[in-house]
């Protein structure tokens, strides 16, 4: 499959099994403006349109590594983060964004669902 490498945009957030929101929900809005997404995933959930019944964050190597694929390989032009679990997790995002140059961001803290399940942990 050819890849837009000029048009690659990058979601880190966790993954959601109703696919309304989180990194399913980012690809889809990606797509649709022609871009390629790429994801690392932060955390798996289980959620539907009643919410979120329950949620298990990845290993921090395990979204360490991911990160350093994708970066590896890809000229990712923008960022775009939703939930990200703990602070461990947001410490190695930071460290590894840091790394990079000319990346746009939008940030989109998901702390609480709408039916109130904690999203982000210390």
């Amino acid at each position: 499959m050819a890849v837009n490498r000029k048009k690659c945009v990058l979601t880190i957030a966790g993954s959601d099994s109703g696919a309304g929101a989180g990194i399913q929900s980012d690809l889809k809005t990606f797509k649709n403006h022609g871009l390629y997404g790429l994801s690392v995933i932060t955390a798996v959930t289980a959620q539907n349109t009643k919410g979120v019944q329950s949620s298990y964050t990845l290993p921090h190597k395990a979204v360490l590594e991911q990160l350093k694929s994708v970066f590896s390989d890809f000229d990712i032009k923008a960022v775009k983060t939703g939930m990200l679990a703990n602070d461990r997790i947001i410490d190695i995002i930071a460290e590894v964004l840091n790394k990079e140059r000319n990346l746009k961001l939008i940030i989109d803290p998901v702390i609480l669902s709408k039916n109130k399940f904690v999203m982000l942990n210390k």
